[in-house]
């Protein structure tokens, strides 16, 4: 009987500790999302109050010499920047969204589809609130038309690369692949960005507010994913 009692409590120790694990982990993803979101917050109070005025500009003169000095960048970056265009990243999303619908994960492909477009809305919401002049075009390779703050391109590319990745790596087991394709999905995040920067059509914040904003975006959207799943999961059950 002791044996017993010892077993039983010893159990009962396993399944609180599991228990324990399966509720940290949320939270500290939970912890990200707000620390990502007050970065944002800070960035834009900063922006409109003109406190990043001299970091942007030296950013923005030195990337003009590089470009200057290196001829064959601004081409390289143009090429990079158009892994964040609308276009390519709409292709990304349908492709995705088809995938997950034809192997019976509609809710999933419905929760992608809506973080995208949300934060598409979003995206469009920020830079008419903040109101944020680009560069002027004496420092840009090519002129582009909107306001600034915070990047569309940054915006976006964390949203669908970090989510497209985050749900093929939970579908493998081994944790190096799993790793690279998360570190994949993060250097084509942050290639976007730095190209917007490199091309002078960004002030280095929007960039920094906009991998902010989309990565709080992705992570929230994909603790949806994962809520949902465990949901499903426990009905079956």
């Amino acid at each position: 009987m002791p044996t017993l009692d010892r077993k039983k409590a010893t159990s009962s120790s396993r399944k609180g500790d599991d228990r324990y694990q399966t509720l940290l982990l949320p939270l500290m993803i939970g912890f990200a999302v707000v620390m990502l979101a007050f970065v944002f917050v800070k960035l834009g109070s900063e922006v409109t109050d003109g406190d990043t005025r001299i970091f942007d500009m030296e950013l923005l003169a030195r990337a003009q010499s590089f470009r200057g000095a290196y001829p064959w960048l601004a081409e390289v970056m143009r090429d990079l920047s158009g892994l964040g265009s609308t276009a390519v990243l709409s292709l990304f999303t349908v492709a995705t969204v088809g995938y997950l619908s034809l192997v019976h994960a509609r809710i999933k492909a419905f929760l992608v589809a809506t973080s995208v477009i949300s934060g598409t809305v979003l995206v469009s919401v920020f830079k008419a609130a903040f109101g944020r002049l680009r560069p002027d075009a004496v420092y840009a390779e090519l002129v582009v038309s909107g306001l600034s703050f915070p990047s569309g391109h940054a915006s976006m590319s964390a949203i669908v690369f970090l989510t497209i990745g985050a749900l093929i790596a939970s579908t493998r087991s081994y944790l190096p692949e799993r790793i690279y394709i998360l570190l994949t999905a993060a250097l084509m995040t942050l290639l976007v960005g730095l190209s917007r920067v490199a091309l002078g059509v960004h002030w280095a914040t929007d960039v920094l507010g906009g991998w902010a904003f989309g990565s709080a975006w992705a992570i929230f959207w994909l603790l949806l994913v994962r809520h949902m799943a465990k949901q499903r999961g426990s009905k079956v059950r």
